[in-house]
This record gives C-alpha cells, structure tokens and sequence, in this order.
C-alpha cells in the first residue's frame, strides 16, 4: 500500500493545481463561491477517472514493461521534476513528467512502445494548437448566439453564472478523465492494480487535492484569467474541456494547462490583443520542453542509485 503513496500525491497536488483551470475565472471574478466550485470539480473529476479514464491509464502503461519498484520511482521522479520547474517559476505538465519518467526507465529496460510515445508526443504540441482554435470558433458561434438575446443585465448576469458552472464541471470531468492516468498507470503496468482500481484510486487522490489546497492556486490564476471579461472566460474554460475531452477520446493525457493557454491565445487573436506577453511565452515553452527530459534524467538517476552496489576491497 505505502508503494501507492507516490502516485497518490502526484493526483493530490495535480488536483491542488489544476482545479484552476476549471473554476479559476469563476471563483476570482465571485460568480461561483469557492467551496461549490470545489465540490463540483471534485465529483465531476472522480467521474471522468471512473467513466472514461480507462484509455490514457492503458497508453500510459503501455509504454514500457515495469514492475513495482520502477513504478514507484516514476511517480517519485515525476513529482521531483514538477516540484523543481515550479521552483524555477516554469509552467509544468504533470502529463509530460509522468512520460519522461517512464522513458527513463524504459531506457534501462531498453524496451519502449515508439508508436504510442510518438501518439503521445504528437498530442503535445497538437494540445495549444487545438485550443486556440476551438476557442476563435467558441467565441464567434456563442457571441452570435448571445448577442441576439433580447434579456436584461440581471438575466445575462444569472446566464453567465450558470454557464461557467456547467462549462467548469465539464472541464473538471475531462480533467479527470485525462489527467488519471498520470498518477496510477504506472502501477498498472507494474500490475499492481487493476485499471479500475486505477481510475477510483487516482480520482480520489485528484478529488482530495481539490479539496484540500486547490484554494489559492484557483484564486491567484483566476485572477490572471479574468483580465479578460466573463464571456471570454467562459469561452477559454468550455475550449479548454473539449480540447482535453479530445485527446481523452484518443488515450493520449495531455496538460490542461496548456489547453487554458491556447485558448486565451485563441481570444487574444480574435480580439487582436497581445495576450500573453513574449517573455512569458518563451517561460511557457522552456518549461514544456525541460519537463520531459529533467523528469527521464531524475528517473534513471534514482534508479541508478537503488541498484549501485558497493564493492569491499
């Protein structure tokens, strides 16, 4: 059981971080009181990792053969590499840890699934690409849509409310989905456990961490987001599930993160501002392309270290 702890405080602080990018805009702006955004992305995220989490758990697991002490140091590695970007102020994906550090020990096993890390790989720069252009179509088909109702400020008000409370629950359910595979596949190739023993374990971690410390990390980015006005903020949130729904289709976890940039990009385009500055875009893309490798370099590095043996003379 104590072998499982790695990977259940990978969906803790998973779920502390990116509960954000669900409710964030809701919950800084005060549309949606804290602790029913809360509950909603907890309930709604332990029912995508049941419901359709299945598929990224079995890519995942997938990509190289492990057991139970190799699975242990991938959810360590993981966490490590998360914990050192965050350090670093970089933007950093769980999804990506979680990969590198299979790699690394698929080195030493010199047996890896190329076909499903390119599958993976791909998604990860098809993830910001796919967002921003949900968002541009979101926002031209829901302003038309909106800007012929014929309602007062107080029921435009109420309409928005309602809508950024069923557009969060639905980015919090393809959050779950996705995004559980990153805590407990491992385990799965190493056998440990089932893939629905997988899925309730992993949801409850990510439940538990949205909970328990999802607060300021949802306050202090959703201010970030609601530079942008409410409708476009639900906008970038409803982009933002589909985008990840997508790739949980497809069995690929991807980085909600980086589906809420894309599609802020996506307003900003349309909008014709620049909204997100150069500087913190080379931030954004520095630290998607460190975490893999940083995560397979702490992977291979503990696992060298678990099997050196000392030698009297």
């Amino acid at each position: 059981m104590f072998s499982l702890l790695g990977g259940v405080f990978l969906g803790w602080s998973l779920g502390a971080n990116d509960a954000a990018n669900c409710f964030g805009s809701a919950v800084a702006s005060r549309m949606v009181r804290y602790w029913t955004a809360a509950a909603l992305c907890a309930v709604f995220a332990l029912a995508g990792a049941l419901l359709e989490g299945q598929a990224g758990i079995e890519t995942l697991s997938s990509l190289t053969s492990i057991d139970l002490e190799q699975a242990v140091v991938i959810t360590v590695a993981a966490g490590l590499a998360v914990t050192i970007m965050t350090v670093f102020g970089l933007p950093v994906s769980t999804s990506q840890a979680a990969v590198g550090a299979i790699l690394g020990i698929g080195f030493f096993n010199q047996e890896v699934n190329l076909a499903g890390l390119g599958k993976v790989v791909a998604c990860w720069f098809g993830t910001p690409t796919g967002a921003v252009l949900v968002a541009m179509v979101l926002y031209k088909t829901l302003a038309s849509v909106y800007n012929r109702l014929r309602i007062s400020l107080f029921q435009a008000d109420m309409l928005l409310r309602a809508a950024l409370v069923v557009a969060g629950s639905y980015a919090a359910y393809a959050l779950g989905a996705n995004n559980v595979a990153n805590v407990t596949a491992v385990f799965v190739g190493a056998g440990t456990l089932t893939v629905f023993a997988a899925a309730l374990i992993g949801g409850l971690s990510i439940a538990f961490g949205v909970v328990t410390y999802s607060r300021g990390v949802m306050e202090t980015v959703g201010r970030k987001l609601v530079r942008l006005d409410p409708f476009s903020a639900l906008v970038v949130v409803l982009a933002e599930g589909l985008t990840v729904h997508f790739y949980t289709v497809l069995g690929v976890p991807v980085s909600t993160s980086q589906a809420v940039i894309g599609a802020v990009l996506g307003i900003g385009i349309i909008k014709g501002a620049q909204t997100i500055k150069r500087k913190t875009l080379y931030g954004i893309f520095t630290g998607w392309f460190l975490t893999p490798p940083v995560a397979c370099f702490i992977a291979m590095c503990i696992y060298f270290a678990l099997h050196l043996e000392y030698v009297p003379r």
